[in-house]
């Protein structure tokens, strides 16, 4: 071969291991050289999305441990303010995380938005209804650049539980936020479902703690005979503040998730938000390994027949706990015992 083929050759092999060690992914790396970076915004500080980051959080940093990988979390919450969301957001977009984590229906379309040109992936948490916000064309294609686990509320078997404990029952107040999306769907099958069963409605509303007070001694003035609350993260951020309203009044509050009966409500009906917080980062950690496209990853839904009572506001109702079990047990996959206290981690 002569000596200037034999240097372009040289020449040519030089170029392609640069142009691959340059290419090289973190999927072609041992992963004790993979370090990955993540976003989470919480919506808002409340018992339900705080269990939820909790336990995202600890199954993550499990499954990077256990394989090698190194991980590092940007976590903020955005205390429900619009702004402060959209900022949260573009720093993690600054920092060039990987991932983006949006708890709650609106940092996830915040996330989307923010991340249509840019391609980060984003997995979202505890939205309720996807399809009805657009965020997915279909709970088993999602189809865009962002999939995740939903908390959907079954509220006709909601229902079945006022009707267990109250069968006669003619008036039911509806409490929510009209700016939730969460609450949108729930409350429009709620209103049919009741109107169907010749059941007065009255709805009453409230954007913040102060006008949910308010609208929760409009709801004893009014006269109901119990309340349903689906998964709002509004009213769960005043939850403390209004429980013994109604259970002085002797009003059941029938509510969409558990962490609102550890606040005080009757009954909290619906997923185990512990459960659904491991699964978003087993998600996670699916989509960051193995370099899935989340639009292909379908959106993870669970089972919603668990009945959390509060044990403390069940007995100032009249009721015992062992009694209403067995009226609600026909209609559950489980019923369980909880008492009231600000956050999960201060029950012993």
């Amino acid at each position: 071969m002569k000596k200037k083929n034999m240097v372009a050759v040289t020449l040519v092999l030089a170029l392609i291991a640069l142009f691959a060690f340059v290419g090289c992914s973190k999927s072609s790396q041992s992963s004790s050289e993979i370090t990955f970076k993540v976003g989470i915004c919480n919506y808002v500080d409340d018992a339900s999305l705080n269990q939820i980051v909790e336990n995202l959080r600890a199954s993550l940093t499990d499954l990077c441990e256990k394989n090698g990988y190194k991980l590092v979390v940007k976590y903020d919450n955005c205390n429900a303010d619009a702004s402060v969301m959209n900022q949260i957001i573009a720093n993690f977009i600054a920092e060039k995380v990987d991932l983006m984590v949006g708890v709650a229906t609106p940092v996830a379309m915040a996330m989307q938005a923010a991340t249509e040109d840019n391609g980060i992936p984003v997995v979202f948490a505890a939205v309720s209804d996807p399809l009805a916000t657009g965020l997915v064309s279909s709970l088993e294609k999602p189809g865009k650049n962002i999939t995740g686990t939903s908390d959907y509320l079954d509220t006709e078997a909601v229902l079945n539980l006022v009707l267990a404990l109250k069968p006669s029952i003619k008036k039911v107040g509806l409490l929510y936020d009209v700016g939730q999306d969460a609450s949108t769907t729930a409350i429009a099958q709620a209103k049919e479902a009741l109107s169907k069963k010749g059941i007065t409605v009255v709805e009453r509303t409230g954007t913040n703690v102060d006008e949910v007070v308010l609208a929760a001694r409009a709801l004893v003035s009014d006269k109901v005979e119990a309340v349903f609350t689906p998964s709002d993260n509004t009213i769960m951020n005043a939850q403390l503040s209004i429980y013994e309203i109604f259970t002085e009044a002797g009003i059941p509050q029938f509510t969409g998730a558990d962490s609102f009966a550890l606040n005080g409500a009757f009954l909290g009906y619906g997923v185990d938000y512990a459960n659904l917080g491991a699964v978003t980062g087993e998600m996670v950690y699916d989509i960051l390994v193995n370099s899935k496209n989340p639009a292909d990853v379908s959106v993870r839904t669970f089972d919603n027949g668990t009945a959390t009572i509060n044990t403390e506001t069940c007995a100032a109702l009249g009721y015992s706990f062992d009694q209403v079990k067995s009226l609600f047990a026909p209609y559950c996959t489980k019923v369980q015992s909880i008492t009231t206290a600000e956050s999960f981690g201060d029950l012993k």
